[in-house]
């Protein structure tokens, strides 16, 4: 996950410094938690084929998306150019095989901020193909090549644990999740695993992230892909997590993020979807936005009370299986159930 994060007003006054290659960030001005539990007006191109369907709700399963993680560790960083590359690929690839209708796979090269040739391998697991109603859901798959933010380790390669494996372990099991309780036939879901997302540095520039992102958005697994909505997950599984309202997520599709906020609400996970404004981060679900037009939201692990934004394990050596909590992944799991299968008439 990108460490630049931009913001004009917000509800914390923040400045970025780089020492030494690290990034410092102090908060000024905390103010007040603002109350935005509000009536919305939520994307709705799925609702009407939801509507005449009765379901009942898929029960989502922590302690499997917690192994699904526990396996992507286990091959080892899954940096660019490595073998743990290439075996975590092809196990996700078997894994969406299983549940999805089709997949496709995008083996190219990108280019890094240092001007190297990197292998990128994307993943897109495609659910109902023939539906003309789609919705988008994302994460980076990737280990970050350095523990920059590692007090001692700065130069060795991150588990990912949380920076990457939680969001797949949560995707594959919701794509279960689907299978055993099928969408109406209008209804699709496409499933993107992208790579090289966190090869990127501040002095090379913000482009230097989400490479495999930035190729799929040009290069759509389908020619002139669109969706309702997107959905990236980012961190979404590591102790005492907490997920605010992210910056460019607002800007980009507001609407999109207060149902997915109202949903964890219904769900009984609002503890961990606060209704509290965050900063704007760079990642994945921006040059989707920028693109594709699809609105895109981020669900990410960010603080709202601490000096530092980010978790302490983030760009650590400490960012592996010790941080996963299957608590946090049944909330942001079956938060996204309950934003697919609501079938409630939407508020307005």
């Amino acid at each position: 996950m990108p460490c630049l994060y931009r913001r004009g007003l917000f509800l914390f006054y923040m400045k970025t410094y780089r020492l030494s290659g690290a990034v410092l960030v102090v908060a000024f001005s905390l103010s007040a938690i603002t109350s935005c539990q509000e009536s919305i007006s939520p994307a709705t191109a799925y609702k009407d084929s939801l509507a005449q369907h009765k379901f009942i709700m898929p029960t989502f399963d922590a302690t499997v998306a917690y192994n699904y993680i526990a396996k992507q560790v286990s091959f080892g960083p899954r940096v660019p150019g490595s073998k743990a590359q290439q075996l975590c690929a092809a196990w996700m690839d078997s894994m969406l095989t299983k549940v999805c209708d089709t997949v496709y796979k995008q083996s190219v090269t990108v280019k890094g901020g240092d001007g190297k040739t990197l292998p990128c391998i994307n993943l897109i697991g495609v659910i109902n193909p023939k539906a003309t109603k789609r919705i988008l859901l994302l994460t980076h798959w990737d280990s970050r090549p350095w523990a920059d933010m590692d007090a001692q380790n700065k130069d060795k390669p991150v588990l990912a644990a949380d920076d990457g494996g939680s969001g797949v372990g949560v995707l594959i099991q919701l794509a279960e999740q689907i299978k055993t309780t099928p969408l109406p036939a209008d209804l699709g879901v496409d499933i993107l695993l992208t790579d090289v997302e966190d090869y990127g540095k501040n002095e090379w520039g913000e482009d230097s992230y989400c490479l495999g992102t930035q190729y799929w958005a040009h290069h759509p697994h389908v020619p002139g892909y669109k969706a309702a909505f997107g959905i990236l997950l980012d961190m979404v599984g590591g102790r005492y997590a907490q997920f605010p309202i992210e910056g460019f997520s607002t800007q980009y599709a507001r609407n999109v993020q207060l149902q997915v906020w109202n949903a964890a609400d219904k769900a009984g996970y609002s503890s961990y979807f606060p209704y509290v404004n965050g900063p704007d981060i760079t990642d994945d679900h921006v040059p989707v936005n920028r693109i594709t037009g699809i609105p895109t939201i981020d669900i990410i692990n960010l603080s709202v009370t601490s000096q530092n934004v980010f978790a302490p394990h983030w760009h650590t050596l400490q960012d592996n299986m010790n941080i996963i909590d299957k608590n946090t992944l049944k909330a942001v799991g079956q938060t996204l159930l309950q934003v697919i299968y609501e079938n409630e008439p939407a508020h307005t």
